[in-house]
């Protein structure tokens, strides 16, 4: 369920729901290593990879930097695509980190 928020504006004071934000990301870690994760909300979880809170892969390599993230409307989206970037090689990422949606699809087909 989305959350409620209270608009006080003084014309029309009222209660609606927030569309809550939901990230796929990608960090670039010590070493060279890619990390992908989902969140809703992507500064937290940067302040917590990067202060190391959250153990596992990404707090034995820090330091970690932000290299991609999209934003997406229901958490099933975001895991979706998780999942499925954490699938691909590292030259797919490196084009998705880039932008080069070109080289993003021709990987996709093996080329």
């Amino acid at each position: 369920m989305k959350p409620l928020v209270l608009s006080l504006s003084k014309d029309r004071p009222s209660l609606y729901h927030q569309a809550m934000t939901f990230w796929a990301y990608m960090l670039h870690c010590r070493g060279g290593q890619y990390y992908v994760g989902h969140t809703d909300d992507l500064d937290r979880r940067m302040a917590q990879h990067q202060s190391g809170v959250i153990s596992g892969f990404t707090a034995d390599r820090l330091p970690v930097a932000l290299v991609w993230s999209e934003a997406f409307q229901t958490r099933d989206q975001a895991r979706e695509a998780e999942r499925r970037i954490k699938g691909w090689t590292r030259a797919k990422k490196m084009a998705l980190i880039r932008g080069d949606w070109g080289r993003v699809s021709d990987l996709s087909k093996g080329g």
